[in-house]
């Protein structure tokens, strides 16, 4: 069964730019699916360039390019272009899935909505990612992850302590689990399809993903809650700075069990006998001057040697907050199949894998992402353009 590559034969179109759109063909193309991208002439999309931009990690590979467009053909095709249009809609007639995240009034110009090609082929899956959702005002608008799911969520609010301003989201921060919902979705259709008979149209949001995200937060202000306890500074008590310079995180000390523990592992036994600590209600009361003496504890020894003693000898719930750095050096990792060797040579020895895994089903293994067009010919000659004809249509700009 390890042999079973589930979606072979399946032909995907992923008609969109960056990250959360194509990142769900991308998904799709892993396990076997025939993706193909098409993307503008000449500039492709934007997503090539980012990790040259000055503001990204230095690398000599392009690293985001290769771990989200890996597995994929690409074509350069002029959708402005009332011939790239009918192009376009020549794939369209034999596609399985349709992707896109392209603006909706960008659509409704070409003509690429859903209500204007279902026509062609009425079993075609049409996954439409938008910023806000598909209705109301905010439909029409453009964004990025940044602003749609951590902002307008409500998360870029919450992730920070009192008093300090509201922090900015890493790059791709929610694009990559809204990717994971978009391929939910593909594949919730492609099984109605498969009792129906029938296509249909379906979309999720960078919002609608943000949302979710912070649910256990934003739905206690649909249900009229107290928000006051998440205006408090948060997780003080939580991360401890030692001597190396490092942070550790306790998490779930619930038990006056744990928190024994904790104290004999700390050499801060004095602790018990303290009033002010006795019960866990006062610990609560009393949490700053409790925080300060686990921090001058913490600060006496180096994060490995407080992992040693707390977590491997205690077996008390507690992390080193792990750097970008560290992660190269975790066989947990690689283990579990997070991260993965690429089956043939893209300057990179290890990429992310996405975080879905069902046993006995094979994956393609990461090849190397597609140059800009560089299966443009292959796509016409398959269509049943000649030589002639493709050469054509290159010099007038059609395709690149």
């Amino acid at each position: 069964m390890d042999d079973v590559m589930l979606f072979d034969g399946l032909k995907v179109l992923d008609v969109g730019s960056w990250i959360a759109g194509p990142v769900a063909t991308t998904m799709l193309a892993d396990r076997g699916a025939d993706v193909l991208k098409i993307e503008a002439p000449i500039t492709g999309d934007g997503y090539r360039q980012y990790a040259s931009l000055p503001f990204t990690p230095n690398a000599e590979a392009n690293y985001t390019w290769a771990m989200d467009a890996r597995n994929k053909r690409s074509m350069a095709l002029n959708l402005k272009s009332a011939e790239g249009i009918e192009i376009l809609h020549q794939l369209i007639r034999s596609c399985d899935i349709y992707v896109t995240n392209q603006p909706i009034p960008l659509r409704r110009q070409l003509q690429l909505n859903y209500e204007d090609i279902n026509h062609l082929n009425p079993k075609m899956i049409y996954a439409s990612l938008t910023p806000y959702g598909e209705l109301g005002p905010d439909s029409e608008n453009e964004a990025f992850d940044l602003v749609a799911y951590w902002n307008r969520s409500g998360l870029m609010d919450k992730m920070r302590h009192a008093g300090i301003e509201p922090v900015q989201a890493l790059p791709g921060l929610g694009d990559h689990p809204t990717a994971v919902a978009m391929y939910a979705s593909i594949v919730t259709a492609l099984l109605k399809r498969a009792q129906t008979g029938q296509g249909s149209k379906v979309h999720t949001s960078l919002l609608a993903n943000g949302l979710w995200s912070a649910s256990c937060i934003a739905q206690a202000a649909l249900a009229d809650g107290d928000l006051s306890p998440y205006d408090l500074p948060r997780l003080t008590g939580a991360l401890y700075k030692t001597l190396d310079d490092r942070w550790v995180q306790l998490s779930m000390i619930r038990t006056d069990e744990d928190f024994d523990r904790l104290l004999m592992g700390l050499d801060a036994l004095e602790v018990l006998a303290d009033e002010r600590f006795a019960t866990a209600e006062l610990r609560f009361e009393n949490g700053a001057a409790l925080t300060q003496v686990v921090r001058d504890k913490f600060a006496t020894k180096t994060c490995d040697q407080w992992m040693t003693i707390l977590k491997t000898e205690l077996g008390l719930p507690i992390e080193a907050v792990m750097r970008f750095s560290d992660l190269d050096n975790d066989e947990h990792l690689t283990l579990n199949r997070m991260v993965t060797r690429p089956v043939e040579a893209i300057g990179i020895e290890k990429i992310i894998n996405d975080p879905v895994n069902v046993d006995g089903l094979a994956q393609v293994g990461v090849k190397k992402a597609p140059e800009l067009g560089e299966h443009t010919n292959a796509v016409l000659s398959e269509l049943g353009f000649n030589e002639d004809a493709i050469e054509a249509l290159r010099d007038s700009g059609i395709v690149g």
